[in-house]
């Protein structure tokens, strides 16, 4: 599909990644995007629609939907990262991290992939990471739940491609966002993860791999996309 002209939703939109997302949609011609966050009055990007949007909350996620009936891109960007590894994390944050990444991310799939339909198919984009693919014991809780949210993106990606719908994934490593404050290591430019990603989309890619680390775990995992799933050829 293309960006310009697209009507596009991006969740957790007041900060990081989320934010150069809705600022590079409106920089490359979209006609219209829907910033979302929690507290939409946090979004300081002129040109933008905001609205509330708390995606572990059904009726959020319902009204977000009812708002926003013209899309044709959803990108699921919201996220959390409590830090929690999976012997001795609190149950608690084990479960935002699961009721974010994958049910949240679930429930905007289910909310909007009727909306796409009728808007001719359009496209989804899951941010996803490396954690997709490998766990680190400090922050064992997000890999998990962003592993179940690779494995939902590839259903999704199954189930959508009858009505056109584009599912890809982008798999990135850490970004110079305030998630990664503390990491003293390479991180990447938002900005330029976002123009990467919306040329991905552009381009019909199903993943979307960000940067050299994700390369490299990911040229050690199994066939790409198209191997294992050779009905989406037929897309």
């Amino acid at each position: 599909m293309q960006i310009a002209d697209s009507v596009a939703l991006v969740t957790g939109s007041n900060r990081g990644l989320g934010r150069q997302f809705a600022r590079t949609l409106l920089d490359r011609g979209a006609a219209k995007v829907y910033a979302t966050a929690r507290r939409p009055e946090s979004i300081d990007l002129p040109g933008v629609i905001t609205l509330p949007l708390d995606i572990t909350d059904p009726e959020s996620v319902q009204a977000a939907a009812a708002a926003a009936g013209d899309t044709t891109l959803l990108i699921n960007n919201a996220g959390s990262a409590t830090g929690a590894g999976v012997l001795t994390g609190d149950v608690a944050d084990l479960r935002l991290e699961m009721e974010t990444h994958y049910f949240g991310t679930l429930a905007m799939s289910r909310a909007f992939a009727p909306i796409l339909a009728r808007n001719g198919g359009g496209a989804l984009l899951n941010v996803l990471s490396v954690l997709s693919w490998r766990s680190l014991p400090s922050i064992g809780g997000y890999a998990v739940a962003k592993s179940a949210a690779w494995s939902a993106t590839s259903a999704l990606r199954l189930e959508l491609a009858g009505q056109g719908t584009l599912v890809s994934a982008l798999h990135v490593g850490y970004m110079d966002t305030d998630m990664a404050a503390h990491v003293t290591g390479p991180k990447s430019d938002p900005a330029l993860i976002a123009a990467l990603a919306l040329d991905g989309i552009e381009k019909g890619e199903y993943e979307i791999i960000a940067d050299e680390f994700s390369a490299n775990v990911k040229a050690q995992l199994p066939d790409p996309v198209i191997a294992q799933y050779p009905q989406l050829v037929q897309r």
